[in-house]
């Protein structure tokens, strides 16, 4: 019966993160450095507003997009850290997280043999969902423009397919993000095009060295563009499973049916909690984004002490060196440093062709864990230097 399943879903690979990071359950003396997963607990004043939920019997169904002071609450939050305006009522839907946010704006926009431009290297949740659609990703190589994605890149990848570019910044895995004139750029090249945006901003919180900047800012590209955002890189939410669409009426209508169909709607508990963190909660993310801040300064010192190339992070808490030196491809290096200096990092072809060469390594841990796996990295990289 195998050969009845769809051929899709049989293509695709699972990714290349978890992949990585389910071999080191089989070295339990591994510092992982592996999974964007904040070491912060989730705040206690969220945490007690999902379990007011609870015992308030707040646990039916809510409306398909969400609740409605949800979706006002981070309408509020929008406009009020990147100046974006979007009607509650019709241009938002609270979603189990951004993945599926991600999934709902593909499914809605993308038909067989759509091509989406995506700048390479880029966290491997975009492709699979584009080839479940029936559409083609057509990758653009930053590797020599420090990783990011510029109108020019964009314009040589156009053909009368495209129908959607992605701008995932601040970037998993390299934490670069893009600067206004840029965003500004790539703007006036698709003002005129039927293309949509995909902007994805879940880690727009997390930003260090300017003001993050939305494209969907810019009148002319609001109503082709899909803001995807969540609460679970900013106020360590992973598994509360929160995520937002932001998108001009006429796409959120058609992304609501499949919403629906899909999930009803998210969890009514996690949608509470949600409310609280996009409220009372609001300013939740700066000490955090503090504590990376420090992280990102250690770890980036480190790497360039130890002899690496490394393009310093903008954003997120990913820092994403070249190893190219070793004569070794991604996925060696890293399955060598597992097995013989118990340090896990993700090899950087998880993050398309565009990654090999270089590592991931996420400091979303704290400085003592950090210090611990950059002593062992170093003391791997001094013996493959001999």
């Amino acid at each position: 019966m195998k050969h009845l399943l769809n051929k899709r879903v049989q293509d695709i690979q699972i990714s290349g993160i978890r992949k990585f990071s389910n071999r080191v359950a089989q070295f339990p003396d591994a510092i992982s450095l592996t999974i964007g997963q904040p070491d912060f607990s989730t705040p206690e004043h969220i945490k007690e507003a999902g379990k007011q939920a609870i015992d308030g019997n707040k646990t039916t169904y809510t409306h398909n997009a969400g609740l409605i002071e949800l979706r006002r609450a981070a309408s509020h939050f929008l406009q009020h850290q990147y100046g974006l305006t979007y009607d509650p009522e019709t241009e938002v839907i609270t979603t189990n997280g951004a993945s599926e946010a991600i999934d709902i704006a593909f499914r809605t926009i993308l038909e067989e043999g759509s091509e989406v431009i995506l700048p390479g290297p880029v966290y491997p949740g975009y492709e699979p969902i584009i080839k479940l659609c029936g559409a083609v990703p057509v990758y653009v190589d930053t590797r020599e423009s420090d990783f990011k994605v510029s109108a020019e890149m964009i314009e040589r990848c156009i053909t009368d397919k495209t129908r959607c570019v992605i701008l995932p910044y601040p970037s998993n895995p390299t934490g670069v993000m893009l600067d206004e004139e840029t965003i500004q750029d790539i703007a006036n090249l698709l003002r005129d095009k039927e293309i949509f945006v995909l902007s994805d901003e879940i880690y727009s919180e997390l930003v260090y060295t300017d003001q993050h900047r939305s494209i969907a800012a810019i009148p002319e590209l609001r109503d082709k563009t899909i803001v995807i955002n969540g609460l679970s890189k900013s106020h360590s939410m992973t598994g509360w499973r929160i995520g937002f669409t932001f998108a001009p009426a006429y796409i959120t209508e058609q992304m609501i049916k499949v919403h629906q169909y899909n999930v009803t709607c998210a969890s009514t508990i996690s949608q509470y909690a949600a409310l609280e963190a996009l409220t009372n909660g609001i300013h939740d993310a700066d000490e955090m984004k503090e504590a990376y801040k420090e992280r990102r300064e250690y770890v980036h010192d480190r790497l360039v002490a130890m002899g690496l190339d490394v393009v310093k992070p903008e954003g997120a808490f990913y820092i994403f060196p070249s190893v190219k030196k070793f004569g070794l491809d991604s996925f060696e290096f890293a399955t060598q440093l597992l097995e013989k200096d118990r340090v896990a990092v993700v090899p950087g072809s998880a993050f398309s062709e565009y990654g090999e060469g270089y590592v991931r390594l996420s400091y979303a841990y704290s400085l003592e864990v950090l210090k611990e796996g950059l002593d062992r990295l170093e003391r791997f990289i001094s013996r493959l230097s001999q």
